[in-house]
C-alpha cells in the first residue's frame, strides 16, 4: 500500500513512499514502476521461513516489499550489477526498518551463484526482457532493459541452482513472451504453480503476466489463470 504524505510533510520527489518505507530511485536507470509493485504484492510469502533472493534488485524495491511482508527471521539477499543502482539500494536498505536482514551484493548473478552456498525458499525477479538490438546511449539502462547481460536461460539455470529443494520463483514479464519463458522454465526444472495476467483496463487485453514456479515435482494441475 502507498502511504500519502501528511499535509505538513515535505513531498519527496526523488523516489516513492510506501506504507512503511521510502525508496529513492533518482540514481537508478529503471525507476519504481507498476510491474515490480504488482509482483512484490502478489508473491506468496505465507510459508517462507528461510531466505529470499531478489535478482536484479535495482533500487531494492522488491527486497524491501518482501521484508515488510515477512517475519524478522527471514533473511533477504539482493543482487545488482549496476554501480549506481547497487549504491542506491544499499542506502535504501540502510534507511529502512529492516536494515539488519536485507543485504545487497554488488555483482552479476553468475558471480554470486559461484560464490554463495546459500539456498533460497523464494527467488523473485523483474528481469530484462528486450532482445539485444539498437544500442542504448546509456549502458546502465541497456543492462536493465536488454537480455544481453542476463538471458532468460541463464537466469533460470542459476535460479534453479540457488533454490532450496522446494524453492519457488516469482517473475513478472510481458504477456507476449510469457509462454516462451514458461517453456524455458520447464526445461530447467521449474514448474508453473500460479499464473495471473494483468490488464490496465477491463476492456483491454492483459499486458503483464505474474508467474510463480517451483523447483519440485512436475505439477499435474495448475491453478487457472487469474485476470486482474
Amino acid at each position: 500500500m502507498v502511504q500519502c504524505p501528511s499535509e505538513s510533510a515535505p513531498l519527496r520527489r526523488n523516489g516513492f513512499t510506501f506504507k512503511q518505507f521510502f525508496v529513492a530511485h533518482d540514481r537508478c536507470e529503471m525507476k519504481v514502476g507498476t510491474d515490480s509493485i504488482l509482483l512484490g504484492g502478489w508473491a506468496d510469502v505465507s510459508d517462507i521461513t528461510g531466505k529470499i533472493l531478489d535478482i536484479g534488485s535495482g533500487s531494492g524495491l522488491l527486497a524491501l516489499m518482501l521484508a515488510q511482508r515477512t517475519t524478522d527471521s527471514v533473511q533477504i539477499d539482493a543482487v545488482e550489477l549496476d554501480d549506481n543502482a547497487a549504491l542506491q539500494a544499499t542506502e535504501n536498505f540502510a534507511l529502512s526498518p529492516w536494515a539488519g536482514r536485507v543485504a545487497l551484493h554488488h555483482c552479476a548473478l553468475q558471480s554470486f551463484a559461484a560464490q554463495t552456498s546459500s539456498r533460497y525458499d523464494l527467488i523473485i525477479t523483474n528481469p530484462p526482457y528486450y532482445q539485444p538490438g539498437v544500442e542504448c546511449r546509456n549502458p546502465s539502462r541497456g543492462t536493465a532493459r536488454y537480455t544481453s547481460e542476463l538471458s532468460h536461460q541463464t537466469l533460470l539455470k542459476h535460479a534453479r541452482a540457488l533454490a532450496s529443494n522446494k524453492g519457488k520463483m516469482a517473475v513478472v514479464l510481458p504477456c507476449d513472451i510469457s509462454a516462451d519463458f514458461m517453456q524455458l522454465a520447464a526445461g530447467e526444472g521449474w514448474f508453473l504453480l500460479r499464473h495471473t495476467e494483468v490488464a490496465e483496463f477491463a476492456n483491454r487485453a492483459p499486458h503483464r503476466a505474474l508467474m510463480l514456479f517451483w523447483r519440485g515435482a512436475r505439477v499435474t494441475a495448475v491453478r487457472p489463470i487469474d485476470y486482474s
